[in-house]
């Protein structure tokens, strides 16, 4: 069988736990042929995307009938050979009377407390994930988030071999439903961010909004990148080809899934019974001797080494195998209208950040091709201060604004130094909404930071000229007080560097003129180049007078 006929073939198969899903696939097919069946990002209190077409769709007997009811609009088809339908509805205006929907056949289907708004996805890695009670203001805003124009949708976790029509089932009370934004359901484990960002958009649209929240911690880019988008670059063949490998090699597996999943059940219950507590019992002594270290002032000791739990097998290469992703929590979305995309994700990239520009670009571009709706908005977060070497995966993040309607929040003042995890989240949110509000909705407003344009050499100095001042440039401080973080002095500006064509990289003195910035060094009488914010940790303090702090730069390709 080849390639292109066993991808025909496995459509459809997910990855995670494929004999149930195989069998729960099986008795959908048959109870489709019986009854109306609807995709489960349709539920009560969902918000349907306002001015734009409306698409609803699922399953039915061949041949039946279908009479699909949102408001007063309705639409008539017939579900096809294989029992699939879909009809267009026409644009309805944003709404806070809600309204129902209703899929009438053999059987009806009545979706209650609809509304009509701006849905929008989060989606990325554990950033992106990161509960909204970790928030260094999450419980206050759990208190007030009494919200009823804000609707939450959780994508339960999955991956697949191939583009799913249906999100992973699960046992859950708030995953894979929608639910009204109240203290209780944002408290269930909702994304921070998402819910910042969606706040924000509400109070500022007066609309309804719909949150998709769609991610999953530690995983990189292509996974969440469709195969389409993979094969389109030479720089990323090798991620096609390992999904092909993997493909090629799914039947094999699949008949040997049941004794690898025997094994690892094995290993896994061994591990919980003895090896979790060994590990229990080595990190405690280690923060023992850490606070020992501590009190007298001495370095503190190496971290052990703990044996990590052993990896539950997954037919589809886990969640950090091409394609895997997008497959399995990207794809059933597909065809629900969206007003745009929220992203957090990077540092599972960033040991590859000059690949990443290539990478992160197709993505995007994979997912509007995919929904067919042109250049939605696409809003993402630059990662933030660290003291791992982030600089080339940043660069990658600022080139992507190249890509239409996409909107980058520097977020380099609101991360911790010592914490991949920053829960500094309602910043980053209100920047994101603060981007949304130019890029997706056209207000007219100072929405980033100082970015890069060009830079002029002047004898031993070098003028550097931004976009987006702003009311002008400024030093400035963090809005947020990380206890890691080393004093930010607010007389001069600092993390600036300067080299001349022998490479050699020197500290630099640099200072506001006008709209510019000059910087220079006694070391280095004929410079050609510059760098701000790159080396870690970068400690970074230019600023409009917005508040909007600029982005990390080089202007070498060294």
């Amino acid at each position: 069988m080849s390639i292109v006929e066993r991808r025909k073939v496995l459509r459809g198969v997910v990855a995670v736990l494929p004999f149930i899903w195989l069998a729960l696939i099986c008795t959908e097919s048959v109870r489709a042929r019986a009854e109306v069946k609807m995709p489960a990002i349709f539920g009560d209190h969902m918000v349907l995307q306002g001015q734009r077409n409306i698409q609803v769709w699922g399953t039915a007997r061949p041949g039946e009938r279908i009479k699909v009811t949102l408001s007063k609009d309705h639409a008539k088809t017939r579900a096809n050979a294989q029992g699939k339908w879909r009809v267009d509805l026409k644009p309805l205006a944003s709404s806070t009377q809600a309204t129902t929907l209703t899929i009438a056949g053999e059987n009806t289907i009545t979706f209650t407390d609809v509304l009509i708004g701006d849905v929008w996805i989060a989606s990325g890695q554990s950033n992106m994930e990161f509960d909204i009670k970790n928030a260094s203001t999450g419980a206050q805003a759990i208190q007030s988030a009494n919200e009823p124009m804000i609707r939450l949708f959780t994508v339960p976790r999955a991956t697949a071999i191939q583009p799913q029509g249906n999100i992973a089932p699960v046992d859950s009370a708030t995953k894979g439903k929608w639910l009204v934004c109240s203290p209780e359901s944002l408290s269930s484990g909702f994304s921070a961010m998402a819910y910042f960002f969606g706040r924000d958009i509400q109070r500022f649209t007066g609309k309804p909004v719909g949150l998709i929240h769609s991610s999953w911690g530690g995983t990189p880019a292509e996974a969440w990148t469709s195969l389409d988008g993979l094969e389109k670059d030479e720089v990323l063949k090798r991620y096609a080809d390992e999904y092909e490998k993997r493909l090629a090699g799914y039947d094999a597996a699949l008949a040997n899934f049941p004794a690898v999943m025997e094994e690892y059940e094995k290993k896994d219950a061994e591990w919980n019974r003895v090896t979790k507590p060994e590990n229990a019992l080595e990190l405690a002594r280690w923060q023992t001797a850490v606070k020992a270290a501590d009190a007298v002032g001495q370095p503190e000791p190496p971290a052990p080494h703990l044996v990590g739990e052993p990896q539950k097998p997954d037919l589809a290469g886990g969640p950090g195998a091409p394609t895997a992703l997008f497959n399995g929590m990207i794809a059933p979305l597909i065809a629900f209208a969206i007003k745009g995309v929220i992203w957090y994700q990077g540092e599972s990239n960033a040991v590859r950040g000059s690949e990443y520009g290539v990478l992160f670009p197709r993505m995007i571009e994979s997912w509007r091709d995919a929904w067919g709706e042109g250049d939605f908005p696409f809003l993402y977060v630059q990662l933030p201060d660290y003291t791992r070497e982030w600089g080339l995966l940043r660069e990658a993040q600022l080139k992507t604004l190249s890509l239409p309607n996409t909107g980058m929040v520097v977020a380099i003042d609101v991360g911790a130094l010592k914490n991949l995890h920053p829960p500094y989240k309602e910043v980053v949110g209100d920047r994101l909404a603060l981007t949304a509000e130019h890029v997706a909705y056209g207000k007219d407003l100072v929405f980033s930071g100082p970015i890069y344009r060009s830079m002029q050499v002047r004898g031993d100095r070098i003028r550097i000229s931004f976009d987006y001042v702003g009311s002008g440039l400024t030093i400035g401080t963090p809005p947020v007080s990380d206890p890691d973080r080393v004093g930010i002095p607010a007389d001069h500006l600092v993390t600036f560097t300067i080299a001349a064509a022998d490479k050699k990289w020197y500290p630099a003195e640099a200072r506001i003129d006008g709209d510019t910035i000059l910087v220079s060094s006694p070391n280095v009488k004929n410079p050609v180049a510059i760098r701000y914010g790159w080396d870690p940790p970068p400690i970074c303090n230019l600023y409009n007078m917005e508040g909007l702090p600029a982005s990390p730069f080089r202007t070498d390709n060294w």
